[in-house]
């Protein structure tokens, strides 16, 4: 009887002491050889990769690490894409690199931040960047003066759209009109709005093979005595998309300014240009008529 009445006392035991420690387990509490260290976080694998260049041959925008800055920071906001960022032309290739370098390959968006002049791009990498776009269906999202850049590479301006033929206005308050209110990257602006900005003039550039999203009101600018003035047409585009091959291109020419990146309205048009161009959206890539000359900025 006495040998079963300590089984039974030694059998409570070890159930009572079993609670206790599954227990305190369930309250994260450890006692003893349980106090062990949590296992390591892996690092967050982002949904996109990007790639921001900002290298100036020409004339340097004060804006541009304001620009590179919004890209970086969207991504990881909004936990969609992460950002590189280089004023160097070394990662635009897709040969192996050294040194953990990423190449093309790794990356599914360029965005050109305000780049000037003959960028250092050898016919190799001009060669696996434009096939990074057509052939691959890769983004490309061009800021300001990514239109003043590579002159001398005709395939270039094909992608983008065409190329910068001066600011006749400098930066001036533009009258501005939103001509595709659908598309992800215009629809937050009104139907017309203004900014105070640099409006590039284009060459080269046809609003049949692009799809006009914001452009100048034409009858709210002054053309009196101003040389810069090369459009007969008066057809000034603020921004638009295309399709070169397979991959999705936008440009706009806002972001001129340091300010300018401070602008929500300005800031919300590239994040969803980025997610328009990686493929998380849809936006039209279509031409349409120029809108009447009539239509007035308030």
């Amino acid at each position: 009887m006495r040998l079963l009445r300590n089984s039974l006392l030694l059998a409570c035991g070890l159930i009572a002491c079993t609670i206790v420690l599954q227990s305190n387990r369930a309250l994260g509490q450890t006692t003893g050889n349980d106090a062990l260290p949590p296992a390591p976080h892996a690092k967050q694998i982002h949904l996109k990769h990007v790639l921001v260049v900002g290298q100036t041959k020409g004339f340097e925008h004060d804006s541009i690490p304001a620009a590179m800055a919004l890209v970086f920071n969207l991504g990881r906001q909004s936990g969609l894409w992460d950002t590189t960022m280089r004023t160097d032309t070394k990662l635009l290739t897709k040969k192996t690199l050294e040194a953990n370098a990423k190449n093309l390959n790794y990356f599914d968006l360029i965005v050109f931040a305000s780049t000037t002049g003959e960028m250092d791009m050898d016919a190799s990498q001009k060669q696996d960047m434009l096939s990074f776009i057509k052939e691959d269906g890769k983004g490309f999202v061009g800021m300001h003066a990514a239109l003043d850049t590579n002159y001398t590479w005709p395939e270039y301006g094909e992608m983008i759209g065409g190329w910068f033929d001066q600011h006749p206005w400098g930066t001036f308050n533009a009258p501005i009109v939103t001509e595709d209110p659908d598309f992800p990257a215009v629809r937050h602006f009104p139907k017309a709005f203004v900014k105070f900005d640099e409006i590039y003039q284009p060459k080269n550039w046809s609003r049949d093979k692009v799809n006009v999203l914001l452009s100048l009101v034409p009858d709210k600018l002054d053309y009196a005595n101003n040389p810069r003035i090369h459009r007969a047409d008066h057809d000034f585009p603020v921004a638009w998309s295309k399709m070169y091959g397979k991959g999705r291109v936008f440009y706009s020419t806002l972001g001129h300014t340091e300010e300018s990146w401070d602008d929500p309205d300005v800031r919300t048009m590239y994040f969803e240009a980025i997610r328009w161009a990686l493929g998380m959206t849809e936006g039209s890539t279509a031409s349409h008529p120029r809108p009447a000359a009539s239509i007035q900025a308030h």
